[in-house]
């Protein structure tokens, strides 16, 4: 009874019945006024076919505009109040000028050397146009001297970053979408606080609706207490905005300017299977040592810089251990975010699939893609590419799941392969290409990863990860079951249904 009490009063909870009560009233209002006012209800009507029209006329996925004009239509009351309040894809014009700006001032720390990108231009020019796309649409440049350590589980992870956290002299830099108390964050937290008293240098950022279940409100004063630095991304009140829509699902760690790490791993137990919830918690992450852990440097500052309204001399954080000289194959750190309308997350893959001539090795938690990533792995596999989608088999959220398995028909037709991860939940974000190229991040194949939120991925072509990251899918895939088109049509007609409606507004999930 007292943990049902706490969960009723509970910070989420009543967040959510605010939304909730404002949205009713609107939603309300409007159909009040429409039912007793005929000049009203036309005007309505009028302005839904008028909102649609420019909808449609809009640059942007066809997918993400035809959901919405479906609702709109239907809907008209409902449909125009939540396409303005969560529809829109951009920021605030005040937070996207901020942001921008303070990109613009680091873009001149972002130097790409052109021995580099010579070589790399010599190597493959397909490759050569992948990093120029991420150079020019990202702004980050592609590296050599950088050494790649693949973390092909969090039992893995958290020890590695547990040992370069005690290095640290300088500063440490944290970014996490998940952030909770337990024997993992407990753990890291008690060598912040030290290193802080110390004189290192702590940064915290962490996402408020990925940890309002998570950690107290009043979470950043506290470990301004200790000296930890520490500010929420987007902080979640109870009042209905676009800006709540958009998430910082980032996972960076930036250790003296040399060490860096990202992937899918949060810093909770279940992550590294500390606790179970979903069965075998299987995530993957890379470690970075070198040159290319400027650009993760980069991208936290300027989220930091952003979101704490300051401006300072980020020449400070360059590394000044010795960077390693002889390190194999190039990387590219590089991040995404849903103010420029460019879609770079899944861009990157799209040409990666486009230029893979053997195989395309994909490992994802959530399978909810458009029509250009849909034709993208069906041809490949049409035309004789080795396309394999790794999915869990015990899934986080049901519906979710539920929908992503309605596109497996569809794909296996076409020859495409699609395996699940039979011992639990697989969160690993990984695409892998013909033993060359590999990217590892945050990036979902989900519209709210690609469109909405701020991603980040490092680029691989020839690094020791990618050796890593291969012989990790051949273990991984061993320890699934593929799917075949029995199992897709083994669904009992109500669910083919509901999968069919959830289809049309997959986008806005």
């Amino acid at each position: 009874m007292h943990k049902f009490f706490k969960f009723l009063t509970s910070r989420v909870v009543l967040v959510a019945l605010a939304i909730v009560l404002q949205l009713g009233w609107l939603i309300g209002s409007i159909w009040t006024i429409s039912q007793y006012h005929r000049l009203a209800s036309l005007i309505l009507v009028g302005a839904s076919w008028v909102l649609s029209v420019h909808i449609a006329g809009k640059p942007g996925n066809s997918s993400f505009k035809l959901s919405w004009i479906i609702l709109i239509l239907s809907v008209p009351f409902v449909g125009i109040i939540l396409y303005m309040l969560f529809g829109r894809q951009r920021l605030f014009a005040s937070a996207e000028h901020r942001h921008e700006m303070i990109f613009e001032q680091l873009r001149e720390t972002l130097v790409q050397d052109t021995k580099t990108e010579k070589e790399i231009a010599a190597a493959n020019a397909a490759v050569a146009r992948q990093v120029a796309y991420i150079r020019g649409k990202a702004g980050y440049p592609v590296c050599q001297n950088t050494e790649t350590h693949f973390l092909s589980c969090g039992e893995v992870y958290f020890p590695a970053l547990i040992e370069e956290l005690k290095k640290a002299k300088r500063f440490i830099f944290l970014e996490y979408f998940i952030i909770e108390h337990g024997y993992v964050w407990d753990t890291i937290l008690e060598i912040l606080k030290e290193k802080a008293a110390v004189g290192v240098e702590v940064r915290l950022l962490y996402d408020d609706v990925g940890c309002i279940q998570r950690l107290p409100k009043g979470y950043p004063a506290e470990l301004e207490e200790y000296g930890i630095k520490c500010h929420k991304f987007n902080p979640f009140v109870p009042v209905i905005s676009a800006i709540m829509n958009h998430r910082d699902h980032r996972k960076i760690v930036v250790i003296d300017g040399d060490t860096g790490f990202t992937g899918g791993i949060n810093l909770a137990d279940e992550y590294m299977n500390r606790v179970v919830r979903f069965g075998y918690w299987k995530d993957t992450g890379v470690m970075l040592r070198g040159e290319a852990v400027w650009n993760l440097t980069v991208m936290f500052l300027q989220m930091w810089n952003t979101v704490r309204m300051t401006e300072e001399n980020v020449e400070e954080y360059r590394p000044i251990r010795e960077i390693p000289g002889e390190s194999r194959g190039f990387v590219q750190p590089f991040c995404d975010n849903p103010m420029d309308m460019e879609t770079v997350g899944e861009n990157v893959y799209l040409n990666m699939i486009y230029h893979a001539t053997r195989y395309v090795y994909i490992a994802t938690p959530y399978l909810l893609i458009d029509n250009e990533m849909m034709t993208a792995l069906t041809l490949a596999a049409k035309s004789g590419v080795d396309v394999r989608i790794m999915m869990p088999h015990i899934p986080d959220k049901k519906l979710i799941f539920l929908l992503s398995r309605s596109y497996y028909g569809q794909l296996i037709e076409a020859g495409v392969r699609i395996y699940e991860y039979l011992p639990g939940f697989l969160h690993s974000k990984t695409f892998l290409v013909d033993d060359e190229l590999a990217v590892i991040g945050t990036i979902n194949l989900d519209y709210r990863s690609l469109y909405l939120h701020f991603e980040c991925g490092t680029f691989l072509y020839r690094a020791t990860a990618v050796e890593e990251l291969k012989k990790d899918y051949l273990e991984t895939m061993a320890r699934c079951a593929e799917m075949d088109l029995a199992f897709c049509r083994s669904f009992s007609f109500p669910v083919r249904v509901l999968q069919r409606f959830m289809r049309l507004f997959a986008p806005l999930f």
